[in-house]
Order: structure tokens, then C-alpha cells, then sequence
């Protein structure tokens, strides 16, 4: 067995793995000479579309730009709140400022990392101001409450966006996540599940006007070339990422297979140990971006891990609503958000990625039960 640590997550291991292919992508789009929303833009949005069902996709630079074009799209007011979680990548919160709008933040249920529904209901029925929309975070490749957030915003009114930037094809029943808000956003950074070699992201719709807005504001507001009809933004995936992810994409199902195949067998190796594992429920097929776990012990049990050559990582450490740039300045839920700040306290990601191996696996598996029974 290799004395090299076992690395968390590790995007070099996806292009080694596809390098021919890469390659052959890259070297098209070289050839071609069209480098900026070009033939493999146009068919990457097609492909990604239909494979997660909705009707239009639009590349963007990031994820980030993503989750801000679509609250941009609903015209917010500076006054107006966007809802979403604390635990969450700082992205998220950060999209609705670069937006114009005000994060409200609020509590993540007692089962799952994302939006409580009941809380979410409470702020519904007696908001600080008008609610814009909703991002709903399908956090570390398992779904939101989708179902139970989607009922609550119909009745008041409010559009939910799906923030899918940890969930590329994951499904809830028969239908991926993605498919089910107004919106839903996704970013291929390159640890991401479908990850380019550097940034891009997308968004996904099924109106054609909400379309043909974003389309427009993608590139400074343009209808007509070097015309803005509006204010809008420069903000668009290029042809050689768009390139990488159309080779990458039909292997998306095989990726995520091996990362719950991983999952499984984590789950059944640390049954009856002090760790709290993922919930998954039957209906549910994860994609399984991260493997959390959580322990009051977290700290410990990374040290001795690493010890123990088991790179981990925090996913996240510190709620949005505690970093310096946010404290004390959003609006938060009337839960004080104890739960967010628990978990933060607890969660831990294991190595988690489809090029691990069967011993690198077993390696954690032994490394993680000598760490939990001798502590």
C-alpha cells in the first residue's frame, strides 16, 4: 500500500483519467478558432439541458455568476430579501449582494444540511420586507427538502432557485435536481462532479422570456450586438471549458455510481461507530460531492486521521452569518440559526471522489474506526 496520503478530493485524477479525450476536445476548439460562445457552447447547452430536463441552458463564467444572474433576472429591489441557508459555500450569500438584494438567512433542518421548511414557513407569514426569491442549496450532492421548500414558496408566491453547484445528477424520484425551481444554477469548478479545468457554470430555465433575459444580460445586456438594452454583465463559459465538460458529461452517471458505490461502503464499515453518516432516503439517488460525517469530537478525529495519511476536509467551517464580512450585518431567521453553527462545530469530509481505489478506500475505512474506537 502507498505511503502518499490519501488526498480529499483530487481533479487531477479526472483529467488523467480522460486525458486522450481531453485532449482530443481541447485541441478541436484550438483548431477551430472560435474561442467565445462558439459550436461547443451552443451544444454543451443543449446536451446539459436535456440531461437534467428543463428546457433552455445558458453557460456562464461560474456558479457564482450564475446564482447572481438569476436573482438578477427577477429585478430585485435593494430592499428586497433573498432566503437561504448560513451553512452554505460564502457563494451563495455572496451572489444575492452582487445581485442587488439583501440575504436573509436562515436555519437548516434537523435532518438534513438544507433550508428548514418550518422556519422558512415562519418568515413567510411575517417577512422583514418583500421576499424576492428563495435559494434553496442542494448541499454535498444530497437534496434539499425540495418538496416541502416548493410548497411553502407557492403559497406566498415567492420563486425558488436551486443552487446545484454540489448536485450535478443527482435525483429526487425520477426527476434530477435542477428540474424542479424557477431556476436552478450549477458551477463546474474543478472538483466539482462535472468539472471543468477551471471555472464555468450554468443556468437552467424552462421560461423563454426569463431566457431570452439572461441570454441577454450574460453579455452586457445585449439584444443586439454592442447595444445593452439593459444593464447586464460579462459573464460567459468559453469554448475550450465547454469543450471538457461535453466529454465529460456522458460519464457523469458512471462518475457518481462509483462515488455511492464508495459511499455504501463507508456507510456499512462505520455503522455502530460514533459518527453521524449521510441520510439518504429511498427515494432518493445521491451524487454524493462530499461524504459528510459529523462528531462533537470533529477536531480530534481529523488530527488523527491525518496522522494517519487521510487528508480531510471542512465543509464548511464557519457559517456565513459569523464571518467578519457578514456578522452582525444580514438579516437572520428568528431561529438564531443554532443548528448551522452545530454543525460547522461537527461536520467532516472524508475523501470522496470516483478515482479513488479500492485500497485507498479501505484505507480510510481503517483509519477512521482506529481514530473512533481509541479515542
Amino acid at each position: 500500500m502507498s505511503d502518499l496520503p490519501v488526498p480529499q478530493t483530487d481533479p487531477k485524477a479526472a483529467y488523467t483519467a480522460w486525458r486522450s479525450d481531453i485532449d482530443t476536445a481541447i485541441a478541436r476548439v484550438l483548431d477551430g478558432g472560435r474561442y467565445i460562445l462558439g459550436p461547443e457552447v451552443a451544444a454543451f447547452e443543449l446536451e446539459f439541458s436535456r440531461y437534467i430536463g428543463r428546457k433552455y441552458c445558458l453557460g456562464v463564467a461560474s456558479g457564482t455568476d450564475a446564482l447572481t444572474g438569476a436573482v438578477r433576472t427577477l429585478d430585485p429591489a435593494a430592499a428586497d430579501y433573498v432566503i437561504t441557508a448560513s451553512h452554505t459555500s460564502v457563494a451563495t450569500v455572496a451572489a444575492i449582494e452582487l445581485a442587488g438584494a439583501r440575504p436573509l438567512l436562515i436555519d437548516i433542518g434537523a435532518s438534513a444540511y438544507s433550508l428548514d421548511p418550518e422556519e422558512l414557513a415562519q418568515v413567510l407569514a411575517r417577512p422583514p420586507g418583500r421576499i424576492a426569491a428563495i435559494i434553496a442549496v442542494h448541499l454535498y450532492g444530497l437534496p434539499a427538502d425540495i418538496h416541502a421548500i416548493l410548497a411553502v414558496a407557492r403559497r406566498h408566491g415567492v420563486p425558488v432557485i436551486e443552487d446545484c453547484a454540489q448536485s450535478h445528477g443527482a435525483q429526487l424520484g425520477a426527476q434530477r435536481l435542477g428540474g424542479f425551481g424557477e431556476m436552478a444554477a450549477f458551477s463546474f469548478y474543478p472538483t466539482k462532479n462535472l468539472a471543468a479545468i477551471g471555472d464555468g457554470g450554468a443556468l437552467l430555465v424552462d421560461d423563454p422570456a426569463r431566457y431570452e433575459r439572461l441570454a441577454a444580460y450574460r453579455q452586457y445586456g445585449w439584444k443586439t450586438r454592442q447595444v445593452s438594452e439593459f444593464t447586464g454583465a460579462c459573464t460567459r463559459l468559453d469554448e475550450l471549458q465547454a469543450a471538457i465538460l461535453r466529454t465529460r458529461l456522458p460519464r457523469l452517471d458512471e462518475d457518481n455510481a462509483r462515488r455511492r458505490q464508495i459511499a455504501a461502503r463507508y456507510q456499512e464499515s462505520f455503522a455502530g461507530l460514533p459518527l453521524s453518516c449521510p441520510v439518504v432516503t429511498p427515494d432518493t439517488l445521491p451524487a454524493f460531492h462530499q461524504y459528510v460525517v459529523r462528531t462533537p469530537k470533529r477536531d480530534a478525529l481529523r488530527q488523527a486521521l491525518e496522522q494517519r495519511g487521510v487528508n480531510t476536509a471542512i465543509h464548511y467551517p464557519v457559517p456565513v452569518h459569523l464571518q467578519p464580512a457578514y456578522q452582525g450585518r444580514v438579516a437572520l431567521g428568528p431561529s438564531g440559526l443554532a443548528r448551522s453553527e452545530q454543525a460547522a462545530r461537527e461536520v467532516l469530509s472524508l475523501p470522496m471522489y470516483p478515482q479513488l481505489s479500492d485500497p485507498q478506500v479501505e484505507r480510510v475505512i481503517k483509519a477512521v474506526r482506529e481514530a473512533c474506537l481509541q479515542a
